[in-house]
Formats: C-alpha cells, structure tokens, sequence
C-alpha cells in the first residue's frame, strides 16, 4: 500500500511528511497559491480534528463522508457551522 501523501513541511498540522516532487514547479509557476494553502488549511483543519473524533464513535468511512460534505458544502459558499449543521440533519442514527 502507498502511503505517500505531499505535504509541505512548513505546515505544522503533519507528521511523517513526504517530499512533494510538484511544490518546486508548483511554486514558482503559482506563487500566489500561498495565501490559498494557508487559508485552505486553517479553515480545513477543524473539520479534521472533528472528523478524527467523530470517527472513534462511528467508523472512519462515515467520518470522511460527513468531513467531506460539510467541506463541500463550504465550498458552495455556506458557513462552516451552517454546512455542520446541514450534514447533521442528514444523519438518521449516525447513518446518511
């Protein structure tokens, strides 16, 4: 199984980083994707954690699927809490 996951090692919220063969190239055809990243991450990160401990009470599939409808939805221009809020509403007995 590989496990490789790119990650830069500026970003303290990783272990076991592994070197990104396209953040050289990435970086210098990008540069503004900085900010992006950094945002990104920041906003992202509480889902994780709660994702993290969602998923010692159900399993880590539902975990993953409520993380990533909530960021979905984010994305789609609703507020972390509404988008919490909304993916909630859709569980009946910890199941969607």
């Amino acid at each position: 199984m590989n496990n490789h996951v790119y990650q830069s090692p500026h970003n303290p919220h990783h272990l076991n980083q592994v070197e990104n063969p396209y953040q050289y190239h990435h970086q210098h055809l990008y540069p503004q994707t900085h900010q992006l990243k950094s945002q990104t991450l920041s906003t992202l990160e509480p889902l994780v954690q709660y994702g993290l401990k969602e998923a010692q009470f159900t399993s880590y599939l539902h975990a993953m699927r409520e993380i990533a409808a909530i960021s979905y939805l984010i994305g789609r221009g609703y507020d972390p809490r509404t988008a919490h809020q909304i993916v909630e509403s859709w569980e009946v007995n910890e199941v969607f």
